[in-house]
């Protein structure tokens, strides 16, 4: 298993590649077959960079693919790494479809196009599933021991388990039986995972896992998300992290802010059609108003009113602050389709451009259930370095539900590692997730907010 195991990403390389070059290779007879010979006969002959216009589809079909994480077939769920594939191929197509129109500086029929589309579809989705067979049966899930600190794993374990075709936990214990006979524990498994253990016993336990060359998983600490951020100096001859903790520079928050305003204002133009529909749908289901504002929390703590399409009943609020439960019955027949494909969070495209909000960033909570959440988290507060954001780090990567303390951390990971390019990214990734149900999950029937009350 070990000597197979240093093939694995060249096999995910290997299968990648193939499915590009086939992708490569369908849209060159494309062109070829279809669109050259109607430049030749409009009299606009393309007798230079066939193969550039090959090339440069084919960086744009890999970088959406690398962007929605079709390439990680070994990594995400057999349905995740299909929409991806979905997702890839029509973006690059739909740019695609421009390019050639470019070249032969006239619309061309897109028919050809959509044949493409299609043919892809159903050469790489099969192959995807050819390969993550064979992948599955090559390295089977690892046999893993949970090593957990005061509080209990099961969460963790829970989520774990949710992915019964890549991991396998099969025994936890507790940091305090002891080093020694953590070690022989340890050995007798593949994985290991440090579970919210004190940092003095972790780094024990995490030296012995690197020399035993044992794979290691590790919940981390906000000071260990902190030190991702930090900038390596070599003043002298001891190597120092500096981490300047003041959130994102003048010049980041100069070029978001200008990104924020032309993309703003190419959005209201171009969903302004869905806006008047959506408004006009909650309309005329019980005559209510249209809009929803409440006040929310966005950069150093200043409040804002946030403008959002109205989901819920007029009178949702009637006993207090509170977010949605599942099958919550105060969502509207509209706002439970609004909500599920988000589209009840469009009108916040006016925040942004008033300033207020950022495409990119931290969800916007409430002050008053942000008040709570730091009773429990102090530090929840460290989110509040940059603008609260219309999409961002946790609401991809997370679910509407997902606990205070691990969506701190989630935006702590995009502040600390913050670049133009991670921002096209999550807006690009947020196209996914409208598509996955889970990723509007409400929290359970008996809570008020995210947090979970430990047994």
């Amino acid at each position: 298993m070990r000597r197979r195991e240093q093939y694995k990403h060249l096999l995910n390389l290997a299968a990648n590649c193939i499915m590009l070059a086939l992708e490569a290779v369908m849209f060159g007879y494309l062109w070829y077959e279809i669109y050259y010979p109607m430049l030749e006969k409009a009299n606009r002959p393309w007798h230079r960079g066939n193969w550039a216009v090959i090339g440069i589809y084919m960086l744009i079909l890999y970088f959406f693919t690398r962007t929605f994480g079709g390439y990680r077939i070994g990594y995400l769920r057999i349905t995740d790494i299909c929409l991806s594939q979905i997702l890839s191929i029509f973006c690059a197509n739909v740019i695609g479809y421009l390019q050639v129109c470019l070249v032969a500086n006239d619309y061309m029929p897109a028919h050809p196009m959509l044949m493409l589309t299609g043919t892809e579809l159903m050469v790489i989705l099969p192959g995807v599933y050819l390969v993550r067979f064979i992948y599955t049966r090559l390295y089977p899930p690892r046999k893993m021991i949970v090593i957990y600190g005061e509080h209990s794993p099961q969460e963790l374990i829970d989520k774990i388990n949710a992915r019964k075709d890549k991991y396998n936990v099969c025994a936890t214990a507790s940091v305090y039986l002891g080093y020694e006979e953590l070690y022989l524990r340890i050995l007798e498994y593949e994985a290991v995972v440090l579970c919210d253990l004190p940092t003095s016993m972790r780094n024990p336990i995490l030296k012995f896992c690197f020399d035993q060359n044992k794979r290691t998983y590790i919940t981390p600490k906000i000071s260990d998300i902190i030190l991702t951020g930090t900038e390596q100096i070599h003043l002298f001859d001891s190597p120092l992290m500096l981490s300047r903790n003041r959130g994102l520079p003048i010049e980041q928050r100069f070029v978001k802010r200008a990104m924020d305003i032309v993309l703003s204002l190419i959005a209201i133009v171009i969903s302004s059609p869905v806006l008047l529909l959506i408004g006009l749908s909650i309309k005329l289901y019980d005559r209510g108003p249209v809009f929803y504002t409440q006040e929310r929390l966005t950069r150093d703590g200043e409040v804002f009113r946030i403008i959002k399409f109205r989901s819920m009943r007029m009178d949702s609020e009637r006993e207090g602050a509170q977010l949605a439960r599942k099958d919550d019955d105060r969502i509207t027949p509209v706002g439970r389709i609004i909500r599920r494909t988000h589209f009840d969070e469009l009108p916040q495209i006016f925040n942004i451009l008033k300033g207020e909000m950022s495409f990119v960033g931290p969800r916007p909570e409430r002050e008053i259930i942000a008040k709570e959440y730091e009773t429990v988290i102090p530090e929840f507060s460290f989110r509040l370095k940059v603008k609260a954001g219309l999409t961002g780090y946790a609401q991809i990567y997370g679910k509407y539900n997902t606990t205070p303390y691990d969506k701190l951390k989630l935006d702590l990971t995009y502040i600390e590692n913050y670049s133009f390019w991670l921002d096209i990214k999550l807006m690009l990734m947020t196209f996914k997730i409208i598509f996955q149900k889970e990723n509007t999950e409400g929290i359970d029937k008996k809570q008020k907010t995210a947090i979970r009350r430990q047994n």
